[in-house]
């Protein structure tokens, strides 16, 4: 914490908390020549943090969605919604859009391609992976 604070508490809109439960992450937020910023710091290995995961299964389905899925995430983004909930809500997924994406990422590739097509997206099932 105290790296992140010397190195970067003096930016524009420079905020940090320390989660309380879930293994404590920090996380920092700031603006950078008009960028915002987060930098989100955890003990876990990167490849069993929740966010990577969800970074891996969006790659996915934007490969395997094509164009079409990027334009409807991308239009959801705009109209303010967060990455997350913007994939849950184009596939139709309901509840908790976090949970959600795990769960399809733990699925595997069929899973992705079920739940593209069941929300009328054409895939790509060879790109990219």
């Amino acid at each position: 914490m105290a790296l992140i604070w010397c190195a970067l508490g003096d930016r524009q809109d420079f905020r940090m908390h320390q989660w309380v439960g879930g293994g404590r992450p920090v996380i920092a937020s700031f603006t950078a020549r008009g960028w915002p910023f987060e930098i989100f710091a955890a003990a876990e290995p990167v490849a069993d943090q929740a966010g990577w995961r969800h970074f891996l299964v969006e790659q996915r389905l934007l490969a395997l969605g094509g164009a079409r899925l990027r334009a409807t995430v991308m239009t959801l983004r705009r109209q303010g919604l967060k990455t997350e909930p913007a994939f849950a809500r184009a596939l139709g997924i309901e509840g908790d859009p976090y949970e959600a994406l795990l769960v399809l990422q733990a699925g595997g590739e069929a899973r992705l391609v079920e739940a593209l097509r069941g929300a009328g997206f054409d895939t790509h099932r060879h790109a990219g992976g």
